[in-house]
C-alpha cells in the first residue's frame, strides 16, 4: 500500500512539473502580448506592467483548468484585457474622488451635470452589456483612440473584421442608448 501511495504521489509530482513546463513555455511566447494590451488600455508602462504582472499570476493559477491549451493567447488577452479595465476604472474613481474642482469660466449648471454623469454611466452600462469582442474594439478604438490598424494588431484579427466589429458595436450602443 505504501509503494503504490509512493508512486501515485510521483505520478502528481511528473504531471505538476509538465503543467508547470506548458505553461513557462506558452507564457514565453506571449509575454510581450500583456503587456502590449495592457498598455493600450492604461497609457502607462508602470501600470501595465503591473496588470501584466497580476494577469500572469492569474492565468498561472487557473491554467490547469483551461481546457482548449491552444487558446492560451486569446485567454490572456481577455484576462489581462479585464484586469486593465478595472484598473482603469479604479484609478478614473480615485482621480474623481482626489480631484480639486477648478473654476472655470464656462460652470455647467448642477442639472447639466447630473445629466452628464448619468449619461455617462449609462453609456458605460451599454459598453459592459455588449459581447466581449465588441467591447474590446469599442475601448480600444473608439475610447482609448486606438486607429484601427492599431487595434487589429493589437487583437491579431484582420482590419476588416476590427472595421465590422466596430460598426456592430456602434450599432448595438446606439440602441442601448435610446
Amino acid at each position: 500500500m505504501h509503494e503504490y501511495t509512493e508512486r501515485l504521489d510521483a505520478t502528481a509530482f511528473s504531471m505538476e512539473q509538465d503543467l508547470q513546463r506548458e505553461f513557462e513555455a506558452r507564457l514565453i511566447e506571449s509575454s510581450t502580448l500583456a503587456f502590449r494590451v495592457a498598455y493600450s488600455v492604461l497609457r502607462n508602462s508602470e501600470n501595465a506592467e503591473d496588470v501584466a504582472q497580476e494577469a500572469f499570476a492569474k492565468s498561472y493559477s487557473s491554467f490547469r483548468r483551461l481546457r482548449d491549451r491552444d487558446r492560451f493567447r486569446r485567454w490572456l488577452v481577455r484576462i489581462t484585457w479585464r484586469l486593465a479595465i478595472n484598473r482603469l476604472r479604479s484609478d478614473r474613481r480615485r482621480s474623481l474622488r482626489e480631484a480639486v474642482p477648478v473654476e472655470t469660466s464656462i460652470t455647467p449648471t448642477p442639472v447639466q451635470s447630473i445629466i452628464a454623469q448619468e449619461r455617462a454611466a449609462q453609456l458605460w452600462r451599454a459598453i459592459d452589456a455588449l459581447p466581449d469582442k465588441l467591447r474590446i474594439v469599442v475601448v480600444l478604438a473608439g475610447i482609448e483612440e486606438h486607429d484601427i490598424r492599431e487595434v487589429a494588431t493589437l487583437l491579431r484579427l484582420p482590419e476588416g473584421t476590427v472595421k465590422s466589429r466596430l460598426f456592430l458595436a456602434r450599432q448595438r450602443l446606439k440602441e442601448l442608448m435610446q
